[in-house]
């Protein structure tokens, strides 16, 4: 009997199993490949916590890998003595989102450990910022961001607000492994811990001080109020958690003209109006742009179903709809905040910007522009994080910004993870700042263009299903290792950056340290100044492939990323 059989059987006939997903796990029994699927492997956890299919088995997100996820995050509470400092839980509207909640305050109050939880779903970035203003020493968000409805996720945060560190995660997945699935995790019944206190429901008290943070935020507080008759603003949380207070937070900073989606207003983790609830796509936006086109709004604004990620659709001059690009977002907040800062005496001396590396080098060009320093981290929000807290404690930098091309940013130093709730309110401000000089944003980010040349970036994915999956990325990775490319689409390999090796390598032979943590990452910078960049996803069977690339006109780099991406796709066969 195979080692998946008989953690299938285990499973089957364990006697306090729930019955719903006992009933999965018997209508499965003649389905060999669906045994193997989800029984081979557990979920693996990283700093990015737990993310899977909710489903029975050790590879899906239920009630038991929840538990015994939490079991592990309690014994490092337990380890790092923050017992009566507490953790504090968020989640988002997804399925099974308020089950998983319940359960892991069951685990953390079992354990001796003081919990609040959120009385209903709540935006990521507020569970940072409650994290903090509550002094608690960890949190637990459950959600998969803008992942299909069929899957849910796990994230935990340290004292900082930031996600935990891989040393960190390191020590839960540990524990992790010393946890009976069904037997090993301590659990008290939710009603009892609110009843003794050490379960305590919080919600709109820290709503207030979190929606002062995020309005705290604002360069211009005067600029929406004054041109609030004629402004008007589509915006739309695809069923998530941003329902709430992004329309309050809008309110508040001086909207009249807030026309929300009714459809997609309605907190439901199915996310039935959409085909994925990802603000990256234009199609979830075609509920807002019916009512754009009736109301003639220029701005449409969407959030993800956790709301850290927001993405932007402008109209043109002649009308059309225009989805603008995590990396252009970026460009024009950044271009916006240090404007603004200077013209309001708001900029510090030392003031910095911080980026993941696979986001636009035009972030470089303003910001050097402009005297601010730029600072390139790896992928993953949680290395913004980090250098807040270093900074902070340095004084080296002062934080003004930070971004990803993935649709996140944060400003301000409130909260540790990017956030959409204040994100959407400095689009807000921009726009309404630009509207007053008769532009819309279209019309800011081509005269970007104009200053700095034509960058655009893209990503491609190569998807690796099946079991063998992670060992089909092992070998793509290894084989550009051993033998890396010294040329792309003609264009010589100027540099490789492997971040894995913490080695860069030049054509000339030279090398010297990336100055960043070990990740899986090959960076290549060709000799015309421009990137292909190649990492397996931290979250899903694919590898991702970045190009980035600028011109002196839109067509020169739009056929730059083609000529790119069939010469690499071509390299990995």
């Amino acid at each position: 009997m195979s080692d998946y059989t008989s953690e299938y059987k285990k499973w089957l006939t364990f006697e306090g199993l729930d019955g719903e997903l006992r009933k999965e796990l018997e209508d499965i029994k003649d389905n060999e490949a669906e045994i193997k699927e989800r029984f081979s492997f557990p979920l693996a956890f990283g700093t990015a916590g737990l993310r899977g299919i909710i489903r029975a088995g050790i590879n899906g997100m239920n009630v038991y890998t929840v538990a015994q996820a939490t079991q592990g995050l309690s014994e490092l509470v337990k380890k790092s003595g923050g017992e009566n400092r507490g953790v504090v839980i968020a989640t988002d509207t997804r399925i099974k989102s308020d089950v998983f909640s319940k359960v892991s305050a069951e685990v953390l109050s079992a354990n001796g450990i003081k919990v609040y939880v959120f009385d209903a779903e709540r935006p990521t970035p507020e569970l940072s910022f409650a994290l903090r203003h509550l002094g608690a020493i960890a949190g637990i968000n459950i959600t998969a961001s803008h992942n299909p409805s069929i899957y849910n996720g796990y994230k935990a945060y340290w004292e900082d607000g930031a996600q935990i560190s891989p040393e960190q995660a390191d020590i839960v997945s540990s524990e992790i492994g010393k946890v009976d699935i069904f037997t090993g995790a301590k659990r008290a019944p939710f009603e009892d811990g609110v009843k003794s206190g050490i379960i305590e429901i919080i919600g709109r008290e820290v709503d207030e001080e979190y929606i002062n943070a995020v309005l705290a935020e604002r360069i211009r507080p005067g600029v929406i109020p004054e041109v609030a008759e004629n402004f008007k603003v589509v915006y739309t949380p695809f069923h998530g958690a941003g329902r709430v207070l992004v329309p309050e937070v809008l309110r508040r900073a001086g909207v009249k003209n807030l026309y929300c989606v009714p459809e997609q207003m309605v907190p439901d983790g199915r996310f039935p109006t959409v085909k994925s609830p990802n603000p990256e796509d234009k199609e979830g936006f075609y509920l807002a742009i019916d009512i754009a086109k009736k109301e003639n709004c220029d701005l449409l604004i969407g959030t993800d179903p956790d709301t850290d990620r927001v993405g932007v659709i402008v109209r043109s001059k002649d009308g059309e709809f225009i989805p603008l690009t995590g990396n252009q977002i970026g460009v024009m907040l950044i271009s916006y905040i240090i404007e603004a800062r200077k013209k309001e005496g708001k900029l510090p001396a030392n003031a910095c910007v911080v980026k993941s590396i696979v986001s636009t080098k035009l972030a470089d060009e303003i910001c050097k522009k402009n005297g601010v320093a730029l600072v390139n981290v790896l992928t993953g929000f949680k290395f913004i994080g980090e250098k807040i807290k270093e900074y902070e404690a340095s004084g080296e930098h002062t934080y003004i910004f930070g971004f990803e091309e993935s649709y996140g940013y944060l400003s301000g130093t409130y909260a540790r993870d990017k956030d959409a709730v204040c994100a959407s309110l400095l689009i807000t401000e921009m726009a309404a700042y630009y509207a007053e000089q008769g532009k819309n944003l279209y019309d800011v980010l081509n005269g970007i263009f104009e200053e700095y040349g034509y960058y655009a970036e893209q990503i491609g994915t190569i998807m690796l299903p099946g079991m063998d999956g992670l060992e089909r990325m092992a070998s793509l990775m290894d084989g550009l290792r051993k033998n890396p490319p010294e040329e792309i689409a003609g264009i010589p390999v100027e540099c490789v950056a492997d971040y894995k090796t913490e080695k860069v390598t030049y054509s000339d032979g030279r090398t010297e340290p990336t100055g960043l943590p070990k990740s899986n990452v090959l960076f290549y910078t060709l000799s015309n100044g421009d990137s292909v960049v190649i990492r397996p996803s931290g979250t899903e069977p694919k590898i991702k492939l970045y190009y980035l690339v600028s011109d002196e006109t839109k067509d020169g780099s739009e056929n730059k990323i083609k000529i790119y991406k069939a010469a690499f796709e071509k390299l990995l066969g």
